[in-house]
């Protein structure tokens, strides 16, 4: 009998051991079909697992389409998810924004119900940790879905990406160094030539600039990033920004923007480089398939 006792239990402690699986239709898809076939969020407590390119995400919760100061875009993506303290930073920043004169925000993608890869667009907001939020101010709170969807943002940048335009003001400046002064704000990225213009019109405290980091694109919207929430186990933060201001590396992007080095020879037995492949659930940390599961 003891021995039968201690036979089920060591079938029981196995049965444990073995990772949930997903049905067999299912396990040959990539995993943005899966994840972005989700319309929910899943039926767990709010928790990120793996890293911003390549996680997924518990629990998640819905932005409202509208509040008081803010106005979620183009819903028919249904990226308007997030962990929850993604979803309290976008209120409290449109709040901001609205006491420094603008309207309130337009927020633009954050994640799919349970993260992980999108169907197109982003490789990272996967966690329900990234934000991306327009550059132009809102001219009215009160958009119809149909002009949510129609509406165009406007783009801050000139010069390929090495100016501001007309269309800059210290407003955007101001939302920019509020959303990095938010403790909970790991980094910002943002066109080369906006940073610089931070970096020249800031005369107070400058260890914000820190948060912001210049990148490709951004110059219709900036994106924002949180670091994994307190506690969160199955979260990898991306390594914090270099020490400084980072304002001599934008500089640097925009000397390159400006005057483009020459591109280094090939070499010509050097292997051609992979196109990147889709992810699938096997690159993907474990617990995302029961994110995938949970009704």
């Amino acid at each position: 009998m003891i021995a039968q006792l201690r036979a089920l239990a060591l079938t029981a402690a196995a049965a444990l051991m073995v990772p949930l699986a997903l049905p067999a239709m299912a396990q040959g898809k990539e995993a943005k079909q899966l994840f972005g076939a989700a319309r929910v969020g899943s039926a767990q407590q709010p928790a990120p697992f793996g890293s911003y390119a390549k996680g997924c995400m518990a629990g998640g919760v819905q932005l409202p389409q509208t509040g008081p100061t803010w106005q979620a875009m183009r819903l028919s993506r249904n990226r308007n998810w997030g962990h929850p303290q993604l979803v309290n930073f976008v209120t409290d920043l449109s709040a901001k924004a609205a006491r420094m004169g603008w309207n309130g925000l337009y927020v633009g993608d954050m994640s799919q119900p349970r993260g992980g890869p999108m169907l197109s667009g982003h490789r990272s907001h996967q966690l329900g940790l990234d934000a991306d939020i327009w550059l132009m101010p809102p001219p009215r709170l009160n958009l119809t879905i149909n002009e949510r969807e129609n509406l165009s943002a406007t783009s801050m940048r000139r010069a390929n990406g090495a100016y501001v335009n007309s269309g800059w003001t210290r407003g955007q400046h101001e939302v920019l160094k509020a959303a990095a002064s938010d403790p909970r704000v790991a980094r910002i990225f943002i066109f080369p030539g906006a940073k610089v213009q931070m970096c020249k019109d800031e005369t107070g405290n400058r260890d914000w600039l820190r948060k912001i980091r210049p990148w490709w694109g951004h110059h219709y919207h900036f994106h924002v990033r949180l670091a994994c929430p307190g506690g969160a186990a199955g979260c990898v933060n991306q390594a914090p920004p270099p020490p400084g201001d980072g304002c001599a590396e934008a500089q640097e992007w925009v000397a390159n923007i400006l005057n483009p080095p020459k591109p280094k020879p090939r070499d010509p037995n050097a292997p051609k480089p992979k196109p990147k492949r889709e992810l699938t659930m096997a690159d993907l940390p474990q617990q995302c398939v029961g994110v995938l599961q949970s009704q």
